[in-house]
């Protein structure tokens, strides 16, 4: 909640930094959002490694304050270079701490319904995207926008350390001479697989970051982006925890291979041709109900093909390609829209967005192909 929540409502400060720093591209004032996911993934990587050597809940309770206080920092910073600095990589980079063990732990405890396990624990980062999203709101109205990431930074801190004694490992690895293995970069089903996050990666904040601001600017309704960024966290709470039960039954990559197929069409469907208020909500609540498997579906496929030894470690590897997608995807879709589209045009941003779902889904069904050929079998 306090990691991929706060990530999740980025699009409501991404609006108050377009009116403080109206002299700033789009492009530059999103790669605070996508430095903060980025920086997340990117250091994933050494947070699995933290958390296979050292007591996972000293790794939470470590990254709750680092988190918190670089949200705290940020509140004083006057200038977007500084933001990026501080909300996004100093964010991402603690943030890490919290997320990589969270998204890990469920996995390592259950077998029978890990899937949907996970999906109610990922489901958190939506339910914090939802009620942050009318609160920064409310608070950048009333407070200003510093004091909005103030009081963020500070709940960051109370919640992640109030619940990091809750964050037990059931595995226990045995050090290794490797700090970071990359021998499963060499396995064809996790290659296939990183290559389908990364293009997912790349997809996912696209919405999250441009709908809001859309709502208001093209389809000139006032006062809706906050509701449009609350639709897609509630879409995806809901999605979360039902496409988690649902593939305990069918199998998790088939699930997420429905969910990304889904995806695409919200975007390059429902999104792209229409210009109305109605079909843009129907594309953000089937967009956050099937986009959120990607965050919940990843540790279960990954555990269900690679094991729970070093689930952590694996996950943060495999999470550079989130990494990579987010820092390409949201920069130059912002790029697009300030180029092509002069700041109100979003069709060549919806569009690549949406082309980095459907090469997500063709990447997907070859691995399910590689794996199991038969389309009745529960992968």
């Amino acid at each position: 909640m306090v990691t991929v929540g706060t990530t999740n409502s980025f699009g409501v400060y991404l609006q108050e930094y377009q009116t403080e720093f109206p002299s700033t591209p789009k492009s530059t004032l999103t790669w605070i959002g996508s430095l903060q996911f980025g920086g997340m993934c990117f250091f994933g990587v050494l947070a699995g490694v933290l958390v296979e050597r050292f007591d996972s809940r000293l790794v939470v309770f470590g990254g709750s304050i680092g988190a918190g206080a670089a949200l705290l920092i940020s509140s004083a910073c006057t200038s977007p270079v500084a933001l990026i600095i501080t909300q996004g990589v100093l964010f991402g980079a603690f943030g890490s701490c919290i997320l990589i063990p969270s998204i890990s732990m469920p996995s390592q405890w259950m077998e029978k319904y890990r899937a949907l396990a996970t999906g109610i624990a990922v489901a958190g980062g939506s339910i914090g995207g939802l009620w942050m999203s009318f609160a920064t709101r409310a608070m950048n109205m009333q407070l200003g926008y510093h004091w909005s990431l103030r009081i963020n930074g500070f709940m960051v801190i109370v919640a992640g350390c109030a619940f990091s004694p809750l964050m037990r490992k059931r595995v226990v690895v045995p050090k290794r001479d490797k700090i970071i293995d990359f021998g499963a970069l060499t396995n064809a089903k996790f290659v296939l697989l990183f290559v389908s996050s990364l293009f997912a990666a790349g997809g996912y904040y696209a919405p999250y970051y441009y709908m809001p601001p859309y709502v208001e600017t093209v389809l000139q309704r006032d006062g809706w982006s906050a509701s449009i960024s609350s639709i897609l966290n509630a879409g995806s709470i809901v999605g979360r925890v039902v496409i988690g039960l649902l593939a305990d039954y069918l199998g998790p990559l088939n699930s997420l291979l429905l969910s990304s197929v889904l995806s695409t069409i919200a975007v390059l469907v429902l999104w792209l041709p229409f210009k109305s208020l109605g079909t843009l909500v129907a594309s953000a609540v089937i967009f956050g109900f099937c986009s959120g498997s990607l965050v919940s579906l990843i540790p279960v496929i990954t555990a269900n093909l690679f094991g729970i030894k070093r689930l952590s470690s694996t996950i943060g590897l495999l999470f550079i390609s989130y990494t990579i997608g987010s820092f390409v995807c949201s920069p130059v879709a912002g790029s697009l829209l300030d180029k092509y589209g002069h700041g109100t045009d979003y069709t060549w941003t919806i569009v690549y967005a949406g082309l980095f779902f459907a090469i997500a889904s063709c990447t997907l069904l070859v691995l399910r192909i590689t794996i199991e050929r038969s389309p009745f079998r529960k992968v």
